[in-house]
């Protein structure tokens, strides 16, 4: 006899089912990547390490990474916090006179790593546990200059955009006063929606609950992200606290101070909010489109 139930019923032992199954998450561990992308200058090293509190630097960065008359380079750097996560670097983006077509490289591997994990879903004597390397998230990182998106900025992240998760993050916002920012901010949602540039967090009504739309909408009123980044530790007078910041002739930023930037909101949503959704977006959106269009090419062949 079949029986439907349409009410939720608690079942005895449930929690302890789903402590067994975190508890392998945890001991398995999981695989996390990051690609930032934006022009040299912005202080996307400084801030990654600041993200993660973690010095993230290499020996690869002591060395010239762009080689005049060359294009975008790739370079991952990986590093165990808890998670193999995989930092990955896109030297020479937007620094040369003619960046025409300079987000390629970065489509190119994204599409690569997705390239990389079919094949190995697909063999036969395919492991029972592999790496996961295709790209979770891509940072964008925005000049602060307090006008408008470059051209290349837009048409970077609409490519982009296709094809992996991405967040837009205007870089060294403390170079901008707190009115310039705001409208800086306003400015840049009214181009990325002119311009149907499709950024995370995406919405799954079917899917996601109340309050996990009303928690994404919340990120998409930050965006793009107004950061500072710093790994130095600085102590507070009058009525700052002391953190993570800079001194300047003005006085002192604080990037855990929410009022001075969005540091704090950022770290939140990557780290304690959405991690797992940024993981499984990029499973069921992204690398499923590329699937698809991968296996119905092969079948019209």
């Amino acid at each position: 006899m079949n029986v439907q139930v349409d009410t939720p019923i608690s079942v005895p032992g449930i929690g302890k089912i789903i402590e067994q199954r975190n508890n392998k998450f945890i001991k398995r561990g999981f695989d996390f990547k990051i690609m930032v992308v934006g022009a040299s200058g912005l202080g996307k090293t400084t801030f990654m390490n600041t993200l993660f509190s973690y010095h993230l630097k290499d020996v690869d960065h002591q060395k010239p990474v762009l080689e005049k008359g060359k294009t975008v380079e790739i370079k991952e750097h990986s590093f165990e916090i808890k998670m193999r996560l995989t930092i990955v670097d896109t030297p020479g983006f937007g620094d040369r006179v003619n960046n025409d077509q300079c987000w390629e490289p970065i489509v190119n591997y994204i599409k690569k790593q997705y390239e990389d994990y079919l094949i190995t879903e697909s063999s036969v004597d395919r492991p029972f546990h592999f790496a996961d390397k295709r790209v979770h998230l891509v940072l964008y990182f925005i000049a602060p200059t307090g006008h408008s998106l470059k051209p290349i900025d837009i048409i970077a992240m609409k490519n982009i955009s296709e094809h992996a998760n991405v967040v837009p993050i205007i870089a060294k916002s403390d170079h901008l006063t707190s009115e310039e920012r705001e409208s800086f901010k306003q400015r840049i949602k009214k181009e990325m929606a002119f311009n149907e540039i499709k950024l995370y967090p995406f919405d799954f009504p079917n899917e996601n609950s109340v309050e996990e739309l009303a928690l994404n909408s919340k990120i998409r009123s930050f965006i793009p992200f107004a950061v500072v980044g710093s790994e130095r530790f600085v102590l507070g007078n009058g009525n700052n606290k002391a953190g993570h910041g800079r001194k300047t002739r003005f006085g002192i930023i604080n990037i855990e101070d929410e009022t001075h930037c969005e540091f704090v909101p950022l770290k939140s949503f990557i780290m304690e909010t959405h991690l797992q959704d940024l993981i499984d977006t990029t499973s069921k959106l992204h690398y499923e489109n590329y699937r698809r269009h991968v296996l119905s090419s092969e079948d019209v062949k």
